[in-house]
C-alpha cells in the first residue's frame, strides 16, 4: 500500500510542488510526458497516484479524457475542487485499480512508484487497465536531486523518509519483469543540482541530456506489445435451453458415429 498522503503530508508535498525547485521539476516533467508519451487528443489516459491534478490538467488542457486515481481521500478531494465535471476521479490502491482491462489508451505515474510498497504489481495493474502505452516519472537516485531527497528522509523528513528511489536500470528491470520484452524509452532532466538550476528547461536541454542517466528526474516509458489481441465481442444469437451440455452432445454425436458402441437414453455409451 505504501505512504498515503494525510493533511500533515499533502502540506509539505504542496509546498515542496510551490518551491522554486518543484516548480522547475514540473516543467521538465511536462517536457519529457509530451516528448515520451506523446499523447493524441480523445485518448483515454489514467494518472495513477493523481494528487491534486497538476498533471491531469495538462491532459485535459490537451484534449484528452482524463483519469485519475489516488490512494489519499484529501488529494482526490482537492483534484476535485480543482477539476469539477472534467475528469473522472476515485478513490483507490495502484496495486489493485477499479478499472477493466485496457480500459485506457494511456498510463501515467508521475512520482507515485517512490511511495509504494510494491512497485511491481502496481505497474503490472498499469500494464492491465492500458492498451497501449504506460509513462513512469521519478526522482533520479542517481542524481544530486535525489542524493538531497535522501538525506532529508535520513533527517526525519515526513515526505521523503518513506520513500525509494529509483534509477534507469532498477525502471528497466521492473518493466521487462512487469511486461516482458516491451520497446521502452526514456530522458532526464538537467543534471545540475537545485541550487543551480535556472527556472526555464529549455526543448534543447531536454535533447541534449536525454540519454544521461544522471538528470534529477527520470522519465521512462513502456509500449505496449500483445502477442495475441482478441476483440470482445457480444453474443446476439441467445443459446436454448438444452438437456445436455454442449460438451455431452458433441461426444454423442461422435460416439454414434463409432461402430459397436451403443447409447442409451441419456446419451450415455453402455
Amino acid at each position: 500500500m505504501g505512504l498515503i498522503f494525510d493533511r500533515n503530508i499533502a502540506r509539505v508535498y504542496e509546498a515542496w510542488d510551490h518551491s522554486p525547485h518543484g516548480r522547475a521539476i514540473d516543467r521538465s516533467i511536462e517536457q519529457l510526458i509530451l516528448t515520451l508519451l506523446n499523447p493524441r487528443p480523445g485518448e483515454r489516459v489514467l494518472d495513477i497516484g493523481c494528487g491534486t491534478g497538476n498533471h491531469l490538467i495538462t491532459f485535459s488542457r490537451l484534449g484528452l479524457n482524463v483519469s485519475g486515481i489516488d490512494a489519499s481521500t484529501h488529494m482526490i478531494k482537492k483534484a476535485k475542487e480543482r477539476l469539477g465535471h472534467r475528469c473522472t476521479l476515485r478513490t483507490g490502491m495502484a496495486e489493485d485499480l477499479p478499472f477493466d482491462d485496457n480500459e485506457f489508451d494511456l498510463a501515467v505515474m508521475i512520482g507515485t512508484l517512490e511511495f509504494l510498497d510494491n512497485p511491481l504489481l502496481a505497474l503490472r495493474e498499469a500494464g492491465r487497465v492500458t492498451n497501449k502505452k504506460v509513462f513512469i516519472g521519478v526522482i533520479n537516485s542517481l542524481s544530486w536531486s535525489g542524493l538531497v531527497k535522501r538525506v532529508q528522509g535520513y533527517f526525519g523528513d515526513p515526505l521523503f523518509g518513506q520513500s525509494r528511489f529509483y534509477n534507469l536500470w532498477q525502471l528497466k528491470s521492473f518493466l521487462r519483469a512487469a511486461y516482458g520484452d516491451t520497446p521502452v524509452s526514456w530522458a532526464c532532466t538537467k543534471i545540475r543540482p537545485s541550487f543551480v538550476e535556472k527556472m526555464r528547461h529549455s526543448g534543447k536541454d531536454l535533447v541534449e541530456l536525454k540519454h544521461s542517466p544522471f538528470g534529477s528526474f527520470l522519465g521512462i516509458l513502456a509500449t505496449m506489445t500483445y502477442s495475441i489481441k482478441a476483440d470482445s465481442l457480444p453474443l446476439k444469437i441467445k443459446m436454448k435451453k438444452q438437456s445436455q451440455s454442449l460438451i455431452g452432445a458433441n461426444t454423442v454425436s461422435h460416439l454414434k458415429q463409432v461402430r459397436g458402441v451403443r447409447i442409451d437414453e441419456r446419451g450415455i455409451p453402455v
